[in-house]
């Protein structure tokens, strides 16, 4: 009896192990599954024309709310599907605003922005590099969270970060760091213009220069009214074209005049859709069919940039680079408000 006894607790042992495997992977397989359906039927909720029925549709904010939340409760269950949906859908959006909007108008209402967005994105991008130096933070992460802050967050950083051959490490902290604050701008700079009682063309004008993203910038746009959405949106995308000389740039102050630069091609298809809608007839149910699809769109890709979030991007954040990014958002956020206020 006594030479069984080792064989049994062995044997017990092991069950019990090979039970709690069972159980841990029964749990994440059900847990995967709960996932899928509540991603599918955010998505859904998402698009449902509420409005229809005298509701209010779910908003760019409550999107982007949902699909953090949804982030920090679920795994993602398409995570591939996920990042590629949101960057192409949010093309889409774009180009489909532009069928409602006047070439000449938008470029009138625009113009007054345009300076200063020439004179922040040169002056941020030196700021940045300066403080990067002061905090001792990696040369590459500084300037990457610098090119973020100072064009159209995410989109420049990924465009910048292969010609300065960032690593996989420096490429997740730039980008952890300005999705934080690109979420935080969705929700508070609304407020804050209706705060400071701003017209919808310098709320459209401050959101554009100093929220990062141009997501979160079409979002507030939206959440501030129509002509906000127009105005934010035009120089947003005449921002985001300083991509390009900004990796030109890049490549000599790297010393790599072998790199490849990633040029914003859908923007210029969104100025031929504002030429189009400008000296074309254009049937009524075409440009509401766009606008539709425009507004709705953007909302399911701040859905789909939450529910993209984790914890691992949150961890990897380091004090710093955090520091580096709320300073220069400070500075862009208050000096661009104060000048948008007194001349736009």
């Amino acid at each position: 009896v006594s030479s069984d006894a080792p064989t049994r607790a062995t044997y017990a042992k092991t069950h019990l192990s090979s039970t709690a495997t069972y159980c841990g992977l029964h749990t994440l397989l059900k847990m995967k599954q709960t996932s899928k359906v509540i991603y599918i039927l955010l998505i859904a909720l998402i698009l449902f024309p509420f409005d229809r029925f005298g509701l209010p549709v779910i908003s760019a904010p409550l999107a982007l709310l949902c699909g953090l939340a949804f982030a920090l409760i679920f795994p993602n269950p398409y995570p591939k599907f996920n990042k590629k949906t949101s960057k192409y859908l949010l093309q889409v959006a774009v180009v489909c605003l532009g069928f409602n909007m006047n070439l000449q108008e938008s470029l009138k209402s625009g113009s007054e922005g345009m300076l200063f967005t020439v004179v922040s994105v040169v002056g941020v991008m030196a700021l940045g590099v300066l403080v990067g130096y002061w905090l001792h933070i990696n040369r590459r992460t500084a300037y990457l969270i610098s090119s973020g802050t100072a064009i159209c967050g995410g989109s420049a950083i990924a465009a910048v970060g292969p010609v300065l051959k960032a690593n996989e490490n420096e490429m997740a902290v730039s980008l952890g760091v300005i999705f934080i604050l690109n979420s935080l701008g969705l929700f508070i700079f609304p407020p804050l213009g209706h705060l400071f009682e701003m017209t919808q063309q310098q709320f459209g004008t401050w959101a554009a220069i100093a929220i990062h993203d141009t997501s979160s910038v079409v979002g507030a746009g939206e959440a501030y009214g129509e002509e906000a959405l127009q105005t934010a949106t035009l120089i947003k995308l005449t921002r985001a074209l300083w991509i390009i000389p900004l990796a030109i740039a890049t490549m000599f102050i790297f010393r790599d005049k072998t790199a490849k630069i990633s040029i914003p091609w859908f923007i210029f298809i969104f100025v031929l859709a504002m030429v189009v809608n400008t000296y074309v007839a254009l049937p009524a149910w075409f440009v509401s069919s766009m606008v539709w699809i425009a507004k709705r769109g953007m909302v399911v890709t701040l859905f789909l940039i939450g529910a993209s979030l984790s914890i691992a991007s949150i961890r990897s954040v380091g004090v710093k680079p955090l520091l580096q990014a709320v300073l220069l958002w400070i500075v862009i956020s208050v000096s661009s408000l104060f000048v948008v206020l007194e001349t736009v």
